[in-house]
C-alpha cells in the first residue's frame, strides 16, 4: 500500500510520520469554500472530502489522506487569517473564553472512503493586545485557523484546559486515522 499525505501542513507530516507510516506528500489545488448554510460540525469534513474529490483517479496500491481544521467561536467558523488584522480579531474572539476545534479527515482507497470528524473543547485564559502583538510577529500563524498553533507560544502560555484530543487541535486526530489505516 502506497500512503499518500495530501497537506503542506509539518504538522501533519510530523503526526503522521510519528505514527510509524511511510507516505508520500502529494499537492491538491482545491478552492477551500464551504456552502453558506452549513453546519459548523460539518465544515471539517466536507473541506477534506472536498480535497480528496480534487485529487487525481487513484491506483490500486494507492491509499490517500485530505484533512481539515476549522476553528468556531460563538458560532461563527474561524478560518486561516488573510492578514495581521484579521489574526489580531480572532485572537481577540478567542481570549479568555472556550472554543472548539473540529479537525476532519478523508482517507480513501479506490473502493472505500472514510470521512471521520474530531472535535476537542479549548479555553483559553485572557491575551492582552501585547501578548496578540508577540505571539503574531514571533509565530506568524497565518497558516493557521483561529490563527493560533497549539504547540506554539500562545498554546502553551494560554491554553488553561482541554477537553479531547491534542492532536485533533494540532491538525490531525492520529487515533482516527491510525484506527482506519489499520482497517484497510
Amino acid at each position: 500500500m502506497k500512503l499518500l499525505l495530501a497537506s503542506q501542513s509539518p504538522r501533519r507530516k510530523e503526526l503522521l510520520s510519528n505514527l510509524g507510516f511511510d507516505f508520500e506528500v502529494v499537492k491538491i489545488d482545491c478552492e477551500e469554500i464551504l456552502p453558506e448554510a452549513i453546519k459548523i460540525g460539518e465544515a471539517a469534513a466536507y473541506l477534506s472530502e472536498l480535497k480528496a474529490k480534487a485529487f487525481r483517479d487513484l491506483t490500486t496500491d494507492e491509499v490517500l489522506i485530505t484533512a481539515d481544521t476549522v476553528v468556531a467561536s460563538e458560532g461563527q467558523i474561524l478560518g486561516k487569517p488573510k492578514d495581521e488584522a484579521e489574526a489580531k480579531h480572532m485572537l481577540r474572539m478567542l481570549s479568555g473564553k472556550t472554543h472548539q476545534v473540529y479537525t476532519g479527515i478523508t482517507i480513501q482507497s479506490v473502493d472505500k472512503t472514510f470521512t471521520e470528524t474530531d472535535v476537542a473543547d479549548v479555553e483559553l485564559d485572557e491575551i492582552s493586545d501585547d501578548e496578540i502583538n508577540y505571539y503574531i510577529q514571533n509565530y506568524k500563524p497565518f497558516d493557521k485557523a483561529g490563527s493560533y498553533g497549539i504547540q506554539e507560544w500562545l498554546g502553551m502560555a494560554k491554553i488553561k484546559k482541554l477537553n479531547g484530543s491534542f492532536y485533533t487541535i494540532m491538525g490531525l486526530p492520529t487515533h482516527l486515522v491510525y484506527k482506519i489505516l489499520n482497517e484497510i
